[in-house]
C-alpha cells in the first residue's frame, strides 16, 4: 500500500478524541523507552562503552584512559534531563554516607525555597517540589539502601520532582546573580529570558552555565570528564576549583553520565 492508499483510508471519526490519543501513544512510548532505559542505570562496567565504540578508534582510546581514572559508571537516560538526573543521583548517594554534608544541604534547600518565593516563583507551585524534595532528602539522610534511591530517581513522577526543583535552584542562582552572569547570556536575552527558555523547562540540555551556577548555589565542587572528538585526550573541568570534587560525570556530546572512582 503506497502514502496515497494509506491516505485515502483514513476516515475522521468525529467520537475520537486524537489529542487524548496522541498523548496516550506518547506516553506509551515513554513506557516502552523506559523498559529498556531507565532514568539511572546499575553501575556498569567500560566494557560497555567498549561494545559501543567497538569501530571508533578515538573514543576507544579515550574509553582506555577513563579505565584508568574510574571503576565503573551509571548510564543516564538521554532526555535532555540528564545533568540534573546524574548530578543528583550521584550526590544524593555521596549524602547517605555523609551526615554532616546531608544536614548543610538541607539547610541551603530551606533557605532556597524562601529566595525563590523573593524572586517571584509562586509558592503554590513551588511547596509541591520543595516538599517532595525535602522528603526524597529526609530519606537520604536516615541512610535509606541504595536500591530504594535507584528506585525513587527511576520512578517517572518523583524523579521529575526532583529534576524540576534542582533547575529551580539554578534559575534562582543565576537571577541572584544576574549582575555577572549576564555577560554570558547571548541573543540579547536578560537572564530571566533565559532561565525561562534554556533553564526552568524540562527537557532542556545543560551546559557551562549550568554546572557553574548550580555548583556555585549549593557549594558542590564537580568534575566533568569531557569525552568527545577533540584531541586525544580526555578533557577534565573542574568546577569550583578550589576544592576537592565530589562529584564526577562524563560528558559525550549532548549526554551526562555518573562516573566513580
Amino acid at each position: 500500500m503506497n502514502e496515497s492508499e494509506e491516505q485515502d483510508e483514513f476516515v475522521y471519526n468525529p467520537e475520537c478524541n486524537y489529542d487524548e490519543s496522541t498523548i496516550a501513544q506518547q506516553e506509551q512510548i515513554d513506557r516502552n523507552i523506559a523498559k529498556e532505559q531507565p532514568f539511572i542505570s546499575e553501575k556498569l562496567k567500560f566494557s560497555e562503552l567498549d561494545d559501543e565504540y567497538k569501530t571508533d578508534a578515538v573514543y576507544l582510546a579515550k574509553v582506555k584512559e577513563l579505565k584508568t581514572k574510574y571503576s565503573c559508571f551509571r548510564r543516564t537516560r538521554g532526555d535532555g534531563n540528564c545533568f540534573y538526573r546524574a548530578f543528583g543521583f550521584a550526590y544524593f548517594e555521596l549524602l547517605r554516607q555523609d551526615v554532616d554534608e546531608c544536614k548543610r544541604f538541607k539547610e541551603i534547600i530551606k533557605q532556597n525555597q524562601q529566595d525563590l518565593i523573593d524572586l517571584g516563583f509562586p509558592q503554590f507551585t513551588l511547596d509541591d517540589f520543595y516538599e517532595n524534595f525535602i522528603d526524597v532528602l529526609e530519606k537520604v539522610e536516615s541512610q535509606c539502601p541504595i536500591e530504594e534511591l535507584l528506585q525513587i530517581f527511576n520512578n517517572q513522577g518523583c524523579s521529575n520532582y526532583l529534576v524540576v526543583y534542582l533547575r529551580l535552584l539554578v534559575s534562582g542562582y543565576l537571577q541572584k546573580k544576574e549582575e555577572f552572569f549576564t555577560h554570558f547570556v547571548e541573543h540579547g536575552q536578560t537572564v530571566k529570558d533565559f532561565c525561562g527558555k534554556e533553564v526552568e523547562p524540562m527537557g532542556r540540555e545543560s551546559d557551562h552555565i549550568h554546572i557553574t551556577a548550580l555548583t556555585s548555589a549549593i557549594n558542590v565542587p564537580i568534575r566533568v570528564e569531557y569525552m568527545d572528538r577533540v584531541g586525544t585526550n580526555i578533557n577534565s573541568h573542574d568546577f569550583l576549583i578550589e576544592q576537592n570534587p565530589k562529584i564526577f560525570l562524563l560528558y559525550r556530546p549532548g549526554h551526562f553520565d555518573v562516573l566513580y572512582q
